[in-house]
């Protein structure tokens, strides 16, 4: 089930609001979510349901062991086999056969695939349950006693199949108490509209052309072409990824809960580690807390450091080698601009700075969407004017003036421009604050799911793309 479905929006979200409301006592209302959240996640195929179960309990079982033990060769022996079980379920579900794959074009022998598909969310889930079990075993928190917390931690629906990656420590207190109230509900439902219409509206419009624009081995494909192409896949997957995260953090919001921020409009950075330091933040905080500081961070092996995690970075995303290469780009960046170029993206004019941030993140999504190594080399040949000769097609021109408001809003979009302009014209004007929220705001909402809801009436493409990592 997806967010932006007509089901989800009109039948299932609906129920279970009602019926959260109209119960009073906190742990039922636990229960409740847990229960719509298991019916969420086997809506597409059940048998996951199994998985999602076992991982919880599993990670919850351990849990009790490591604290029970704390500061003992148990507690070590118990940390260290649970976060090999959890490795081990990724692993087999999301790598078994990108491992047989590469053994097989190396030995005499040929090895058989698994065919086992990949269960949706195993890749945020896992990492979830490794942050409780670390945090536990370093006496962060508290193991949790009561199955239904690590149950509801590991399953609430909003960040379950594509994140915010949470932590129980941010959401330990809130299980118990969640802070419910008509502004806090408001401000969901504010939210979630934003990211149904980012998902809808631009995701989907846009997502819908990147295919035909980014095939570099046609005869069509011209140097302008590819580059325009990678943009739009640039401005999909940003408004796919940030729309989902804000509907997550603003369903959160409707049900008294809050998840942590995913996106701090990345496409504004002026460096590739200011890049990463606003896209995917939680998949980023994970890697520095519970992998990079581990390893030494800046103190010692700094490259070593960067590799591993870059690498680490990369395969997260995809059992390919071109994630691992997009892994490997950005951490060989993030090390050149700490080791030579910092200072001077530092000093150097904000535009300067903007335009290198923007054409190294650009050849990065080139990485990102070609698993086709020899598609995604002859994409940055032809970017680069060395493959093919047209600089440009009629065909090119076309397009753009056909979309071209739908892609200057876009564009407006990924920047903080819109809010700047509002907090000020708020500060101006205090008495314009109170109108637009009576007013103008429910308003927007209204027309922003009306969009919505008729774009997905008549359109068929809809996936989130972050579903499959």
């Amino acid at each position: 089930m997806v967010f932006s479905s007509l089901f989800f929006l009109y039948l299932f979200l609906p129920i279970l609001m009602v019926a959260y409301y109209l119960i009073r006592n906190a742990t039922f209302r636990v229960w409740l979510l847990i229960g719509f959240s298991f019916l969420f996640y086997a809506w597409g195929e059940p048998v996951w349901i199994v998985l999602l179960l076992s991982a919880a309990l599993t990670g919850y079982l351990f849990s009790i062991g490591i604290g029970k033990n704390r500061g003992t060769w148990i507690a070590k022996f118990l940390y260290i086999a649970a976060i090999g079980v959890n490795i081990g379920i990724l692993s087999f579900f999301k790598y078994s056969n990108f491992l047989i794959h590469n053994l097989n074009a190396v030995l005499p022998i040929h090895i058989q695939s698994s065919n086992v598909a990949l269960p949706i969310g195993v890749s945020f889930f896992t990492f979830e349950i490794i942050c409780y079990l670390t945090d536990v075993y370093r006496g962060t928190i508290q193991a949790q006693v009561s199955p239904k917390n690590i149950l509801f931690y590991v399953s609430f629906f909003p960040h379950l199949v594509a994140g915010p990656i949470i932590r129980y420590r941010d959401i330990e207190k809130q299980i118990e108490r969640p802070q419910v109230s008509v502004a806090r509900f408001s401000e969901g439902v504010t939210r979630f509209v934003t990211g149904l219409g980012k998902k809808v509206i631009f995701a989907n419009l846009i997502g819908e052309n990147v295919p035909q624009l980014l095939q570099p081995s046609a005869d069509s494909a011209s140097v302008l072409g590819i580059w325009f192409g990678v943009s739009l896949f640039a401005l999909q997957i940003y408004f796919d990824f940030s729309g989902y995260s804000d509907m997550a953090i603003g369903i959160g919001k409707m049900f008294g809960f809050e998840l942590r921020e995913n996106f701090n409009y990345p496409y504004v950075s002026k460096s590739a580690g200011d890049f990463w330091r606003r896209w995917n933040m939680s998949l980023g905080g994970f890697f520095r807390d519970y992998v990079y500081i581990p390893l030494g961070g800046n103190r010692k092996h700094v490259m070593r450091n960067l590799f591993i995690v870059w690498f680490l970075t990369g395969l997260w995303h995809g059992a390919s080698w071109n994630f691992i290469i997009w892994g490997l780009y950005f951490g060989a960046l993030i090390y050149i601009e700490r080791r030579w170029i910092g200072l001077w993206l530092d000093r150097a004019p904000a535009v300067v700075a903007h335009l290198y941030a923007t054409g190294v993140m650009l050849v990065g999504w080139v990485w990102f969407y070609f698993t086709d190594l020899k598609e995604a080399a002859r994409a940055l040949l032809t970017m680069f004017g060395l493959y093919g000769r047209q600089l440009a097609t009629p065909e090119l021109a076309i397009y753009f003036h056909e979309n071209a408001l739908l892609l200057i809003v876009a564009v407006i979009g990924c920047t903080p421009l819109t809010k700047i302009a509002v907090v000020s014209l708020i500060r101006r004007f205090p008495w314009l604050g109170m109108k637009m929220a009576v007013i103008a705001v429910p308003m927007a909402n209204a027309a922003v799911l009306v969009a919505a809801t008729l774009l997905l009436v008549g359109g068929t493409y809809n996936p989130f793309l972050y579903y499959r990592f």
